[in-house]
């Protein structure tokens, strides 16, 4: 994986603005913050950014990759605000589970998820080297 930085820019943090890779590709759906059984334990947004993350490295393995392999997620969170404020939180939580990878990443505010409890919905696609 190639991190793509246009020299004139400003590194962006916890991030990438472009990634090129090239290998076997994994798309991950969307992982929400409840369990391999469909429930969730909590309605916190750190501790469903902590299980959807879980789900999503649970898929990664099944698929022969793992966290240094993403190359791009999307976000999708029901509160900016929320988000916003508890990021240290979550920074940790994703280099505990991920590691400090450099995946392009973007984060969109929605009006609401499919599941009514879920706050945080995570897509990856990683790429695992030939």
């Amino acid at each position: 994986m190639t991190v793509l930085q246009p020299p004139a820019w400003p590194r962006p943090k916890g991030y990438a603005n472009g990634v090129a890779a090239r290998g076997r590709m994994i798309f991950v759906a969307g992982m929400i913050g409840w369990d391999a059984e469909g429930r969730f334990s909590s309605d916190d947004l750190v501790d469903q950014v902590r299980q959807a993350l879980s789900n999503v490295m649970e898929v990664l393995k099944e698929g022969g990759a793992s966290g240094e392999h993403i190359v791009r997620m999307t976000w999708y969170l029901t509160d900016k605000r929320e988000y916003l404020a508890r990021q240290k939180e979550i920074g940790r939580i994703f280099r505990d589970m991920v590691g400090s990878y450099n995946a392009a990443m973007t984060a969109v505010e929605v009006s609401a998820l499919i599941e009514d409890r879920a706050k945080v919905e995570i897509e990856v696609t990683a790429v695992v080297p030939d």
